[in-house]
């Protein structure tokens, strides 16, 4: 066996025996029918934090943005509107939730779950601004608590062949070591197919999910 198949073999190994590191965090919704629950983290994606839940076999990932337009990152108890989630911080949006005085901020929601592994291909789906919202209590005992239902625009993405080919079994290996990371971890290690070697599809749906629920330790 020579070292890159070895290589290959070792994260196999790694990625079903390792086990997400436990915490007292919970997350739990309908997700276009099935149930989707696990323990979600806090992650520092660019300059904002995200709320991150992940799940594998096949790998899902459920991200919420809540934020402020001051750019704090004090989370209180309220209402925030969700908007679209490539385009959160809009004047439009900043301008409603200003003129009308009800929400606390915005949010955020970003949905990724792998349909051909390994990690070949993608359903993604993303917030829009349909004005939904999610609903935040901030406990005494410092553990945020959210509900939320939203319905998600859906995209298709497939690995280009050219990423394929070029990237070989390097490009193989990195896949299985962002899995077994995942797994091992509970973060989303290099999941999103957007800009990392995946062609979007002329396909559109939507991802519907219901009776979404949050409780995450914050400090």
């Amino acid at each position: 066996m020579n070292r890159q198949l070895l290589i290959l073999a070792l994260l196999l190994v790694t990625t079903v025996s390792f086990g997400q590191i436990a915490n007292d965090n919970t997350l739990k919704a309908q997700i276009d029918g099935k149930e989707f629950a696990t323990q979600p983290r806090r992650v520092r994606i660019g300059n904002f934090w995200w709320i991150t839940a992940n799940t594998v076999k096949p790998d899902k990932s459920l991200r919420i943005w809540l934020g402020s337009y001051d750019k704090r990152e004090i989370i209180e108890t309220g209402t925030y509107l969700v908007v679209d989630a490539d385009k959160p911080d809009t004047k439009e949006n900043k301008k409603k939730v200003e003129d009308l005085g009800k929400y606390k901020g915005i949010a955020a929601i970003k949905y990724v779950e792998e349909t051909r592994e390994p990690r070949m291909e993608y359903h993604v789906g993303k917030s829009q601004n349909g004005d939904e919202t999610i609903e935040v209590k901030m406990g005494a005992d410092g553990f945020l608590e959210a509900k939320f239902s939203t319905n998600l625009v859906g995209s298709y993405w497939k690995e280009k062949g050219t990423a394929t080919v070029f990237g070989g079994m390097g490009r193989l290996i990195n896949k299985m070591e962002d899995k077994a990371i995942t797994k091992a971890s509970g973060y989303d290690s290099d999941i999103d197919p957007e800009g990392n070697g995946y062609k979007k599809q002329d396909k559109q749906d939507q991802i519907v999910i219901k009776d979404g629920m949050v409780k995450l330790k914050m400090k």
